[in-house]
């Protein structure tokens, strides 16, 4: 079976969805008359979206605000052209938005996603069960998930530990994620994605065991560094995430010298390979 990226384009099958992948923002966008053309029976789709886009902007809808014109290389002639296009969140949107036969199952797909995350508020059980097998699905083992698992749940204590020290934005909390993977790999989270070859996906998800351990020491040596010291502010955090991170440093030395190679990998989990395409952004 060939191999397909999951994005939003998959929710299609047959229909050839164009994106593209913005690295900068960690955001794919989607050309909106190919959703169009996939969603309606309208011969001349470009029409049906400017008639749409229309409506939309004397509602005053907030998904005509969102649209942006990008480059993107026709399906018939091969040239690039702009081309409205919305990240998956506006795409969502414009589902919603087409009343189209063809959109339905779509809305249901989309309904029946809010119906399980309620059902998660009752029993939360439901989300790590679904957590656990989707991991399997993708081929890890059980030793690997529980690690993960572990892990996550020593991130949540983290960040409560940096919520006490004054720590409330996300921006900060990047940057002392970032202290702590540069203390012990040398890179920062975006650097370490580019190193195996990821965009979207999350990075600890295509983490190898000993990668996800190391990460995690770093983590719970600077929660508990946190905890003894009582550090106030983003400069001080950073203080101490710098040296968490060198904890797991020490860690990573001691299993290369010991194993005769690398803690670093550049394998992932994916089953797609990126072709990449030049980004052009142009005004609405």
């Amino acid at each position: 079976m060939k191999a397909k990226l999951e994005t939003i384009s998959n929710l299609f099958e047959d229909k050839e969805i164009r994106s593209v992948w913005d690295s900068e923002k960690e955001e794919y966008y989607f050309s909106v008359v190919d959703v169009i053309n996939a969603l309606t029976e309208s011969k001349i789709p470009k029409r049906y979206w400017t008639d749409l886009k229309r409506k939309l902007e004397n509602e005053g809808s907030q998904l005509y605000e969102n649209i942006v014109q990008l480059k993107m290389k026709s399906l018939k002639d091969g040239k690039f052209y702009n081309t409205d296009v919305l990240d998956t969140k506006g795409i969502f949107r414009l589902i919603e938005s087409v009343p189209s036969p063809k959109a339905e199952p779509f809305k249901l797909w989309l309904a029946n996603l809010g119906s399980e995350r309620i059902d998660e508020v009752f029993d939360p059980e439901i989300a790590i069960n679904r957590a656990v097998e989707y991991y399997r699905r993708k081929g890890y083992d059980d030793e690997w998930i529980k690690i993960r698992l572990n892990g996550i749940v020593d991130r949540f204590k983290l960040t409560d530990t940096w919520k006490e020290g004054g720590i409330t934005k996300p921006l900060e909390y990047a940057l002392l994620t970032n202290e702590i993977y540069k203390g012990w790999s040398g890179m920062t989270a975006s650097e370490y994605k580019k190193v195996k070859g990821l965009r979207k996906e999350n990075l600890r998800d295509n983490m190898t065991e000993i990668e996800v351990a190391l990460t995690n020491i770093g983590e719970i040596a600077t929660k508990d560094i946190a905890k003894e010291e009582h550090p106030r502010g983003l400069k001080e955090n950073l203080n101490v995430a710098k040296r968490g991170g060198g904890v797991a440093k020490g860690a990573r030395d001691l299993y290369e010298k010991e194993t005769r190679k690398s803690a670093i990998s550049k394998s992932n989990s994916l089953n797609y390979k990126y072709i990449d395409e030049e980004l052009i952004e142009d005004k609405k």
